[in-house]
């Protein structure tokens, strides 16, 4: 399989870790790079923290502490 151009850029999400604002712990979270405006910079999915909180998909990255 041939692969043309770039497989990483804006359409690939960051992965970053963030402070769970229930316990404090880190959680590592995908973060959209593009896309439709008021995508960027929003979580690409849900993830749980150890604690059980869940940090939902779409809510933006600087609502979190890093």
């Amino acid at each position: 399989m041939l692969l043309k151009g770039c497989q990483e850029g804006k359409a690939t999400p960051r992965l970053t870790e963030v402070k769970c604002p229930k316990c404090g712990e880190y959680v590592e979270v995908f973060v959209l790079m593009g896309g439709p405006v008021g995508k960027t910079g929003t979580l690409a999915g849900d993830e749980t923290c150890t604690c059980g909180y869940v940090l939902p998909a779409g809510s933006y990255e600087s609502e979190y502490e890093q």
